[in-house]
């Protein structure tokens, strides 16, 4: 079992940026393929950005591609969300997910049933 902690999110105005981080424990990091979700007040969880196991592969929504930035530090054990150029719409409570993915290095996965382990989340806030 792999535990999940995010951390990074906060207070922003339009435009800017902030950095999520997502620190895993537990088990061997590089097993798991990972992803970002948010869910905003009154809607469903969605996915935000995917990424392989081995990072070379990664997946956004139409909403935050050349925005955001996935990317994973395997021997840290922790995954990355760069948002940069925010918006009103970003604002939700961000979520990191794992799914071991042993012996397929090169899939992302963008369907939430997909990943079993989740982080408590973490609460970004963009001010118009």
């Amino acid at each position: 079992q792999v535990q999940l902690v995010e951390s990074g999110g906060g207070l922003v105005q339009t435009g800017g940026s902030l950095r999520l981080s997502c620190a895993a424990s537990g088990r061997t990091f590089s097993n798991y393929a990972m992803g970002w979700f948010r869910q905003a007040p009154g809607k469903e969880r969605e996915v935000v950005s995917a990424i392989s196991r081995n990072g070379y592969m990664t997946y956004y929504i139409e909403s935050v591609r050349g925005r955001f930035s996935i990317s994973r530090d395997n021997a840290k054990n922790t995954v990355y969300l760069q948002m940069n150029s925010l918006k009103a719409e970003d604002t939700a409570v961000y979520y990191c997910a794992a799914r071991s993915t042993i012996g397929n290095s090169y899939t992302y996965y963008p369907d939430i049933s997909e990943y079993g382990y989740w982080g408590q989340g973490t609460q970004v806030t963009v001010s118009s």
